[in-house]
Protein backbone atom coordinates (compact mmCIF):
# COMPACT_ATOMS: atom_id res chain seq x y z
CA UNK A 1 0.00 0.00 0.00
CA UNK A 2 1.46 3.47 -1.05
CA UNK A 3 2.44 5.51 2.03
CA UNK A 4 2.77 9.36 2.49
CA UNK A 5 5.23 9.56 4.59
CA UNK A 6 8.22 11.60 5.42
CA UNK A 7 9.57 9.12 8.11
CA UNK A 8 10.50 7.25 4.86
CA UNK A 9 13.49 9.51 4.97
CA UNK A 10 16.66 8.61 3.73
CA UNK A 11 19.33 7.41 6.35
CA UNK A 12 22.12 8.23 3.74
CA UNK A 13 25.48 7.57 5.76
CA UNK A 14 27.12 10.86 6.64
CA UNK A 15 30.36 10.83 4.51
CA UNK A 16 28.03 10.51 1.51
CA UNK A 17 26.01 13.63 2.33
CA UNK A 18 29.02 15.47 3.56
CA UNK A 19 30.99 14.71 -0.02
CA UNK A 20 27.37 15.33 -2.16
CA UNK A 21 28.95 18.89 -3.69
CA UNK A 22 32.11 17.65 -4.79
CA UNK A 23 31.01 13.78 -5.89
CA UNK A 24 27.20 13.08 -5.58
CA UNK A 25 27.55 9.51 -7.23
CA UNK A 26 28.47 7.64 -4.23
CA UNK A 27 25.54 9.54 -2.82
CA UNK A 28 22.97 8.64 -5.55
CA UNK A 29 23.80 5.11 -5.73
CA UNK A 30 23.14 4.73 -2.73
CA UNK A 31 19.38 6.51 -2.85
CA UNK A 32 19.09 4.78 -6.33
CA UNK A 33 19.94 1.20 -4.07
CA UNK A 34 18.34 1.56 -0.74
CA UNK A 35 15.67 4.66 -0.85
CA UNK A 36 14.62 5.32 -4.78
CA UNK A 37 11.79 7.34 -3.62
CA UNK A 38 12.26 8.86 -0.16
CA UNK A 39 10.60 11.84 2.23
CA UNK A 40 11.71 14.70 4.66
CA UNK A 41 9.79 16.79 6.85
CA UNK A 42 11.95 20.71 6.85
CA UNK A 43 12.04 22.73 9.55
CA UNK A 44 9.08 24.90 7.83
CA UNK A 45 6.52 21.92 8.13
CA UNK A 46 7.43 21.15 4.20
CA UNK A 47 7.42 17.56 3.03
CA UNK A 48 10.24 17.42 0.31
CA UNK A 49 10.58 14.44 -1.75
CA UNK A 50 13.92 13.53 -3.99
CA UNK A 51 13.39 10.66 -6.47
CA UNK A 52 16.22 9.17 -7.88
CA UNK A 53 15.68 6.38 -10.44
CA UNK A 54 15.96 7.11 -14.02
CA UNK A 55 12.36 5.43 -14.42
CA UNK A 56 10.78 7.36 -11.84
CA UNK A 57 12.29 10.95 -13.07
CA UNK A 58 11.47 10.15 -16.04
CA UNK A 59 7.74 9.66 -15.30
CA UNK A 60 7.63 12.55 -13.02
CA UNK A 61 10.03 15.50 -15.50
CA UNK A 62 6.73 15.83 -17.45
CA UNK A 63 3.74 15.06 -15.02
CA UNK A 64 1.44 18.01 -15.41
CA UNK A 65 0.15 17.15 -11.90
CA UNK A 66 3.15 18.45 -10.40
CA UNK A 67 3.19 22.12 -10.60
CA UNK A 68 6.47 24.71 -10.79
CA UNK A 69 4.27 27.89 -10.10
CA UNK A 70 6.80 29.90 -8.18
CA UNK A 71 3.96 30.41 -5.16
CA UNK A 72 3.40 26.29 -4.92
CA UNK A 73 7.69 26.73 -4.22
CA UNK A 74 8.20 29.73 -2.89
CA UNK A 75 10.74 28.89 -0.37
CA UNK A 76 12.90 26.95 -2.91
CA UNK A 77 12.74 28.98 -6.04
CA UNK A 78 15.88 30.63 -6.75
CA UNK A 79 16.50 33.73 -8.06
CA UNK A 80 15.58 37.08 -6.92
CA UNK A 81 12.12 38.95 -6.00
CA UNK A 82 9.97 40.16 -8.54
CA UNK A 83 11.87 37.94 -11.44
CA UNK A 84 10.44 34.06 -11.38
CA UNK A 85 7.62 35.00 -13.43
CA UNK A 86 9.31 32.72 -16.45
CA UNK A 87 9.19 29.72 -17.85
CA UNK A 88 10.77 27.47 -15.26
CA UNK A 89 8.57 28.52 -12.26
CA UNK A 90 5.06 28.74 -14.85
CA UNK A 91 2.42 25.90 -15.70
CA UNK A 92 0.35 25.97 -18.96
CA UNK A 93 -1.73 27.98 -20.48
CA UNK A 94 1.12 30.54 -19.04
CA UNK A 95 4.17 28.30 -19.54
CA UNK A 96 2.74 27.66 -23.15
CA UNK A 97 2.18 31.52 -24.14
CA UNK A 98 5.57 32.52 -22.73
CA UNK A 99 7.88 29.72 -24.64
CA UNK A 100 5.87 30.43 -27.92
CA UNK A 101 7.15 34.00 -27.51
CA UNK A 102 10.30 32.88 -26.71
CA UNK A 103 11.22 29.49 -29.27
CA UNK A 104 11.67 30.88 -32.50
CA UNK A 105 15.01 32.38 -31.12
CA UNK A 106 15.80 28.81 -30.45
CA UNK A 107 14.82 27.00 -33.13
CA UNK A 108 18.03 24.55 -34.63
CA UNK A 109 18.79 27.08 -37.91
CA UNK A 110 19.04 29.82 -36.06
CA UNK A 111 20.96 28.43 -33.53
CA UNK A 112 23.43 27.01 -36.32
CA UNK A 113 23.55 30.45 -38.20
CA UNK A 114 25.17 31.34 -34.94
CA UNK A 115 27.96 28.83 -35.41
CA UNK A 116 30.67 30.96 -37.13
CA UNK A 117 29.78 34.03 -33.81
CA UNK A 118 30.35 31.25 -31.16
CA UNK A 119 33.71 29.96 -32.93
CA UNK A 120 35.38 33.25 -33.31
CA UNK A 121 34.54 33.98 -29.77
CA UNK A 122 36.27 31.08 -28.87
CA UNK A 123 39.07 31.21 -31.09
CA UNK A 124 39.72 34.69 -29.98
CA UNK A 125 39.48 33.89 -25.80
CA UNK A 126 41.88 30.85 -26.99
CA UNK A 127 44.22 33.96 -28.65
CA UNK A 128 44.69 35.30 -25.28
CA UNK A 129 45.93 32.08 -23.50
CA UNK A 130 48.55 31.48 -26.06
CA UNK A 131 51.88 31.07 -24.23
CA UNK A 132 50.41 31.41 -20.89
CA UNK A 133 51.09 28.00 -18.38
CA UNK A 134 48.76 28.79 -16.01
CA UNK A 135 44.86 28.54 -16.96
CA UNK A 136 41.83 28.88 -15.57
CA UNK A 137 39.86 26.90 -17.85
CA UNK A 138 36.32 28.27 -16.01
CA UNK A 139 37.15 31.98 -15.61
CA UNK A 140 39.42 32.27 -18.87
CA UNK A 141 37.37 30.34 -21.37
CA UNK A 142 34.14 28.83 -20.74
CA UNK A 143 32.46 32.10 -18.72
CA UNK A 144 33.42 34.51 -21.08
CA UNK A 145 32.34 32.16 -24.17
CA UNK A 146 29.28 31.17 -23.26
CA UNK A 147 28.24 34.75 -21.73
CA UNK A 148 29.27 36.63 -24.76
CA UNK A 149 27.18 34.33 -26.86
CA UNK A 150 24.10 34.23 -24.67
CA UNK A 151 24.48 38.30 -24.75
CA UNK A 152 24.67 37.98 -28.50
CA UNK A 153 21.60 36.00 -28.62
CA UNK A 154 19.25 39.00 -25.99
CA UNK A 155 21.06 41.50 -27.89
CA UNK A 156 22.30 43.13 -24.81
CA UNK A 157 24.77 45.60 -26.04
CA UNK A 158 28.60 45.57 -25.82
CA UNK A 159 28.64 48.53 -23.12
CA UNK A 160 26.89 46.40 -20.89
CA UNK A 161 28.17 43.28 -21.96
CA UNK A 162 30.43 43.13 -18.80
CA UNK A 163 31.97 41.32 -15.85
CA UNK A 164 30.12 42.97 -13.36
CA UNK A 165 26.66 41.92 -14.84
CA UNK A 166 28.39 37.99 -15.04
CA UNK A 167 29.28 38.49 -11.35
CA UNK A 168 25.69 39.91 -10.46
CA UNK A 169 23.89 37.02 -12.35
CA UNK A 170 25.81 34.53 -10.72
CA UNK A 171 25.67 35.87 -7.44
CA UNK A 172 21.55 35.47 -7.44
CA UNK A 173 22.26 31.57 -7.11
CA UNK A 174 25.97 31.62 -5.47
CA UNK A 175 26.18 34.45 -3.26
CA UNK A 176 30.24 35.16 -2.63
CA UNK A 177 32.12 37.77 -1.18
CA UNK A 178 30.19 40.54 -0.47
CA UNK A 179 26.80 39.52 -1.77
CA UNK A 180 26.22 36.91 0.69
CA UNK A 181 25.12 39.24 3.78
CA UNK A 182 21.29 39.88 3.60
CA UNK A 183 22.16 43.40 3.20
CA UNK A 184 24.62 42.22 -0.43
CA UNK A 185 21.80 40.37 -1.11
CA UNK A 186 19.18 43.17 -1.29
CA UNK A 187 21.63 45.00 -3.30
CA UNK A 188 22.38 42.18 -5.52
CA UNK A 189 18.58 42.07 -6.70
CA UNK A 190 18.06 45.49 -6.84
CA UNK A 191 21.02 46.27 -9.05
CA UNK A 192 19.89 43.49 -11.21
CA UNK A 193 16.86 44.31 -11.75
CA UNK A 194 17.58 48.14 -12.27
CA UNK A 195 19.77 46.61 -15.05
CA UNK A 196 16.97 44.29 -16.83
CA UNK A 197 14.78 47.62 -15.92
CA UNK A 198 16.88 49.69 -18.28
CA UNK A 199 17.68 47.26 -20.55
CA UNK A 200 13.85 46.80 -21.30
CA UNK A 201 13.67 50.35 -21.48
CA UNK A 202 16.68 50.69 -24.43
CA UNK A 203 14.66 47.85 -26.66
CA UNK A 204 11.57 49.91 -26.02
CA UNK A 205 13.12 52.96 -27.97
CA UNK A 206 14.91 50.93 -30.33
CA UNK A 207 12.32 50.01 -32.35
CA UNK A 208 11.36 47.01 -34.02
CA UNK A 209 14.05 44.12 -33.92
CA UNK A 210 15.04 43.10 -37.06
CA UNK A 211 15.96 39.39 -35.96
CA UNK A 212 15.34 37.38 -33.31
CA UNK A 213 18.06 35.46 -32.91
CA UNK A 214 20.45 38.30 -32.70
CA UNK A 215 18.24 40.38 -30.83
CA UNK A 216 15.77 38.18 -28.87
CA UNK A 217 15.03 40.91 -26.32
CA UNK A 218 14.26 43.14 -28.54
CA UNK A 219 12.11 41.04 -29.92
CA UNK A 220 10.09 40.01 -26.83
CA UNK A 221 9.64 43.48 -25.83
CA UNK A 222 7.91 44.73 -29.14
CA UNK A 223 6.13 41.21 -28.50
CA UNK A 224 4.33 42.54 -26.11
CA UNK A 225 2.47 44.62 -28.83
CA UNK A 226 0.81 41.33 -29.92
CA UNK A 227 -1.91 39.29 -28.83
CA UNK A 228 0.10 37.18 -26.49
CA UNK A 229 1.69 39.55 -24.56
CA UNK A 230 3.92 39.66 -21.91
CA UNK A 231 3.76 41.62 -18.74
CA UNK A 232 6.71 43.96 -17.26
CA UNK A 233 7.13 41.28 -14.61
CA UNK A 234 7.47 38.54 -17.16
CA UNK A 235 9.96 40.05 -19.60
CA UNK A 236 12.17 41.37 -16.77
CA UNK A 237 11.82 37.59 -15.31
CA UNK A 238 12.21 36.42 -19.03
CA UNK A 239 15.32 38.41 -19.69
CA UNK A 240 17.36 37.01 -15.79
CA UNK A 241 16.37 33.50 -16.72
CA UNK A 242 17.94 33.30 -20.54
CA UNK A 243 20.96 35.36 -19.41
CA UNK A 244 21.00 33.12 -16.30
CA UNK A 245 20.47 29.59 -17.70
CA UNK A 246 21.91 30.76 -21.19
CA UNK A 247 25.14 31.08 -19.91
CA UNK A 248 25.30 28.66 -16.37
CA UNK A 249 24.37 25.33 -17.81
CA UNK A 250 26.27 25.72 -20.97
CA UNK A 251 29.67 27.04 -18.42
CA UNK A 252 28.84 24.29 -16.96
CA UNK A 253 28.97 21.44 -19.58
CA UNK A 254 32.32 22.99 -20.71
CA UNK A 255 33.68 22.81 -17.36
CA UNK A 256 32.64 19.64 -16.06
CA UNK A 257 33.13 17.77 -19.80
CA UNK A 258 36.57 18.98 -19.86
CA UNK A 259 37.42 17.50 -16.59
CA UNK A 260 36.31 14.37 -17.46
CA UNK A 261 38.51 14.19 -20.31
CA UNK A 262 41.37 15.43 -18.55
CA UNK A 263 40.25 12.38 -16.12
CA UNK A 264 40.01 9.74 -18.91
CA UNK A 265 42.97 10.18 -21.53
CA UNK A 266 42.27 7.68 -23.13
CA UNK A 267 38.72 9.09 -24.54
CA UNK A 268 40.35 12.62 -25.21
CA UNK A 269 42.56 11.12 -27.30
CA UNK A 270 39.65 9.50 -28.77
CA UNK A 271 37.85 12.33 -29.58
CA UNK A 272 40.90 14.46 -30.81
CA UNK A 273 41.51 11.55 -33.34
CA UNK A 274 37.59 11.20 -34.70
CA UNK A 275 36.43 14.45 -35.13
CA UNK A 276 33.22 12.85 -36.38
CA UNK A 277 32.58 11.77 -32.82
CA UNK A 278 31.77 14.98 -31.02
CA UNK A 279 27.64 14.94 -31.39
CA UNK A 280 27.87 11.69 -29.40
CA UNK A 281 30.70 12.51 -27.14
CA UNK A 282 28.82 15.85 -26.31
CA UNK A 283 26.02 13.67 -24.78
CA UNK A 284 27.86 11.86 -23.00
CA UNK A 285 29.68 14.69 -21.65
CA UNK A 286 26.15 15.84 -20.79
CA UNK A 287 25.26 12.73 -19.64
CA UNK A 288 28.20 11.60 -17.21
CA UNK A 289 28.51 14.76 -15.12
CA UNK A 290 25.53 16.87 -16.02
CA UNK A 291 25.42 20.40 -15.75
CA UNK A 292 22.18 20.45 -13.51
CA UNK A 293 22.27 17.81 -11.05
CA UNK A 294 18.99 18.37 -9.68
CA UNK A 295 15.89 19.29 -11.59
CA UNK A 296 14.28 22.67 -10.65
CA UNK A 297 11.71 22.32 -7.62
CA UNK A 298 7.99 20.89 -8.43
CA UNK A 299 4.90 20.60 -6.25
CA UNK A 300 2.16 18.39 -6.20
CA UNK A 301 -1.29 20.22 -7.00
CA UNK A 302 -3.16 16.39 -6.77
CA UNK A 303 -1.78 12.78 -5.22
CA UNK A 304 1.25 11.13 -6.93
CA UNK A 305 1.82 7.84 -6.54
CA UNK A 306 5.53 6.71 -7.30
CA UNK A 307 7.91 4.18 -6.07
CA UNK A 308 5.10 2.50 -3.50
CA UNK A 309 4.46 6.17 -1.91
CA UNK A 310 2.14 8.90 -2.41
CA UNK A 311 3.25 12.50 -2.96
CA UNK A 312 0.45 14.34 -1.43
CA UNK A 313 -0.82 17.66 -2.76
CA UNK A 314 1.52 20.95 -1.14
CA UNK A 315 4.69 18.52 -1.32
CA UNK A 316 7.61 19.42 -3.22
CA UNK A 317 9.50 17.23 -5.58
CA UNK A 318 13.66 17.19 -6.18
CA UNK A 319 14.11 14.89 -9.22
CA UNK A 320 17.21 13.55 -9.39
CA UNK A 321 18.50 14.26 -13.10
CA UNK A 322 22.24 13.68 -12.04
CA UNK A 323 21.15 10.09 -10.41
CA UNK A 324 18.87 9.50 -13.08
CA UNK A 325 21.98 9.58 -15.69
CA UNK A 326 23.74 7.07 -13.67
CA UNK A 327 21.28 4.80 -13.45
CA UNK A 328 22.50 0.86 -14.35
CA UNK A 329 18.91 0.27 -15.15
CA UNK A 330 18.97 2.51 -17.96
CA UNK A 331 22.86 2.77 -18.88
CA UNK A 332 25.60 -0.11 -19.44
CA UNK A 333 28.25 0.59 -17.50
CA UNK A 334 26.68 4.02 -15.98
CA UNK A 335 30.19 5.13 -14.21
CA UNK A 336 32.19 4.68 -17.35
CA UNK A 337 32.82 7.52 -19.94
CA UNK A 338 32.44 6.49 -22.91
CA UNK A 339 32.26 8.86 -25.96
CA UNK A 340 30.42 6.90 -28.12
CA UNK A 341 27.54 5.41 -26.37
CA UNK A 342 24.51 4.66 -28.13
CA UNK A 343 21.44 5.16 -27.11
CA UNK A 344 21.71 7.78 -24.63
CA UNK A 345 18.71 8.95 -23.57
CA UNK A 346 20.36 11.11 -20.65
CA UNK A 347 17.60 13.63 -18.69
CA UNK A 348 20.12 16.60 -18.69
CA UNK A 349 17.87 19.14 -20.69
CA UNK A 350 14.99 17.50 -19.03
CA UNK A 351 11.81 16.49 -21.13
CA UNK A 352 7.93 17.23 -22.08
CA UNK A 353 6.94 20.73 -21.85
CA UNK A 354 10.02 22.24 -19.77
CA UNK A 355 12.67 20.48 -21.88
CA UNK A 356 15.61 23.15 -21.89
CA UNK A 357 14.70 25.67 -24.54
CA UNK A 358 18.59 26.27 -25.06
CA UNK A 359 19.38 22.90 -25.50
CA UNK A 360 20.27 23.10 -29.49
CA UNK A 361 22.61 26.84 -28.11
CA UNK A 362 24.08 24.03 -25.71
CA UNK A 363 25.17 21.25 -27.67
CA UNK A 364 26.21 23.95 -30.31
CA UNK A 365 29.14 25.08 -28.17
CA UNK A 366 30.08 21.86 -26.85
CA UNK A 367 30.50 20.93 -30.56
CA UNK A 368 32.30 24.09 -30.71
CA UNK A 369 34.09 24.45 -28.15
CA UNK A 370 36.10 21.09 -26.91
CA UNK A 371 37.65 20.07 -30.28
CA UNK A 372 39.15 23.60 -30.24
CA UNK A 373 40.00 22.98 -26.77
CA UNK A 374 42.17 19.71 -27.78
CA UNK A 375 43.90 21.61 -30.42
CA UNK A 376 44.66 24.75 -28.80
CA UNK A 377 45.48 24.11 -25.37
CA UNK A 378 48.33 21.30 -26.28
CA UNK A 379 49.66 19.19 -23.30
CA UNK A 380 47.70 20.20 -20.11
CA UNK A 381 46.74 18.92 -16.95
CA UNK A 382 45.11 19.69 -13.44
CA UNK A 383 47.08 22.17 -11.70
CA UNK A 384 45.51 21.20 -8.32
CA UNK A 385 44.92 17.77 -6.87
CA UNK A 386 41.15 16.95 -8.18
CA UNK A 387 39.96 16.63 -4.63
CA UNK A 388 40.41 20.34 -3.74
CA UNK A 389 38.58 21.48 -6.67
CA UNK A 390 35.94 23.92 -5.62
CA UNK A 391 32.29 22.64 -7.14
CA UNK A 392 29.22 25.99 -6.56
CA UNK A 393 27.06 24.61 -3.72
CA UNK A 394 23.94 25.69 -5.61
CA UNK A 395 20.53 23.79 -5.19
CA UNK A 396 20.51 23.05 -8.88
CA UNK A 397 23.34 23.52 -11.03
CA UNK A 398 26.99 21.23 -10.96
CA UNK A 399 29.58 23.00 -11.81
CA UNK A 400 33.11 23.92 -10.91
CA UNK A 401 33.75 27.95 -9.24
CA UNK A 402 37.58 26.98 -11.34
CA UNK A 403 39.27 24.61 -13.44
CA UNK A 404 43.16 25.57 -12.69
CA UNK A 405 45.51 23.82 -15.55
CA UNK A 406 48.95 24.01 -16.68
CA UNK A 407 50.72 23.17 -19.51
CA UNK A 408 53.71 20.82 -19.42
Amino acid sequence: MPTNAPDSVARVPEHLVERRVADPYPYFAWLRRHAPVSAERKANGTTVWQVARYEDVDALIADGRLSKRPERVARYVAGPPGLNRHLVHSDPPDHTRLRSLVNTAFIPRRVVALEPVIRAAAEELLDRLDGRVRIDLVGDFAGPLTFRVICRVLGVPDAMNTPDLRELLLATVMPTGAHTTPEGMARTNRELYAFLTELVALKRTAGAAETAETDLLGALVHACDGVDTLTQEELLSTAYLLLLVGHDTTLNLIGNGTLALLQHPDQAKRLDAEPSLIAPAVEELLRFDAPVRDATFRAAAEPVEVGGHTIAPGDVVSLLIGSANRDPEKFDSPDVLDLSRAPNEHLSFGRGPHFCIGAALARLEGRIAFPLLLERLGQVRLAVPAESLTWRPTRVMRGLAALPLERY
